[in-house]
């Protein structure tokens, strides 16, 4: 079992004629992943990368069966392609696309509100990695070849720290179950306790990488969460031990802006919920290494 994605998932890219969205959309072909077209309004009915484009995503969904939606679509018009995936009955949508006006996220997030639990999509980003099971397929911009098929998940909020968690992982012979990147912007579509549920309802995940970053209120409530519902263990990393406050790091939502939004502040309230934190971005793989070696001796 893998959360998000399967061998069985059905994919479509929403912006794959373009040259991102094409680039990435081959290599995830190459590697194994069952996309089933593309989307581009205007093109419906070429071929791409040996694929059918449709006009719109209900079509595609028609067409294919997809479930699942990659969307590589410009700024201006992402809310509105991912509003389309949700109405056409996409039930996983990564979008990789960042400059989301906020007002179009909080649009988009109303919007998703209206759909009855059953029929309501996931999204996962914006401005994010994406998704990938090891070995099963990927959705996303992320390079497979550094992820070893096992059983940690990891979820952050940085698609670099991501990489660099499985390869320090990977060194020491630890493989991932399923590796999330919830996106750097202030407005996102899944939550880090989001993911954390997922992790601790999956048989095929015994622990969690979480990879946070300065700003927002997201790492305390996956603090909360953890401590109070989880049975499996979370190591956590927190970029930006260093930057005062006031100061923007590279996502929009890297701002510290109130009380509890500083690195310190979150490794302390990380800390006080039982939660064992990386000192720096080079320990990630050697912490989670400890408390492995410690789980399976308890």
């Amino acid at each position: 079992m893998a959360i998000l994605i399967t061998e069985e998932t059905r994919i479509i890219v929403q912006g794959m004629s373009g040259r991102i969205g094409g680039f990435h959309a081959a290599d995830m072909i190459k590697h194994g992943t069952k996309v089933v077209g593309g989307v581009t309004p205007g093109k419906g009915g070429e071929i791409h990368l040996g694929l059918p484009l449709f006009n719109t995503v209900r079509e595609a969904v028609e067409a294919t069966g997809a479930t699942a939606s990659l969307v590589f679509v410009p700024p201006p018009f992402a809310a509105d392609a991912i509003m389309e995936a949700a109405d056409s009955g996409i039930r996983t949508a990564v979008c990789v696309t960042d400059g989301i006006p906020s007002q179009d996220m909080m649009l988009l997030k109303r919007f998703l509100r209206r759909y009855p639990v059953e029929r309501k999509m996931r999204l996962i980003g914006p401005n994010c990695a994406g998704v990938i099971t090891p070995g099963v397929g990927f959705m996303g911009i992320m390079p497979p070849h550094i992820y070893m098929p096992g059983r940690i998940g990891i979820v952050g909020r940085s698609g670099t720290l991501g990489y660099e968690a499985a390869a320090q992982m990977k060194e020491l012979g630890i493989g991932v179950s399923t590796s999330v990147g919830i996106g750097g912007d202030p407005i996102n579509g899944s939550s880090f306790r989001d993911i954390l549920e997922l992790f601790e309802a999956d048989d095929a995940t015994d622990a969690v990488m979480m990879i946070g970053e300065i700003g927002g209120p997201q790492e305390a409530e996956a603090a909360a969460y953890a401590r109070d519902h989880m049975k499996k263990p979370v190591v956590a990393y927190i970029a930006g031990l260093s930057a005062p406050k006031g100061r923007k790091m590279g996502h929009a939502g890297a701002i510290i802006s109130a009380f509890g939004e500083s690195a310190q502040e979150k490794v302390e309230i990380l800390a006080a919920a039982g939660i064992t934190v990386a000192p720096d971005p080079s320990s990630m793989g050697v912490t989670m290494a400890r408390v492995l070696a410690r789980r399976a001796a308890a």
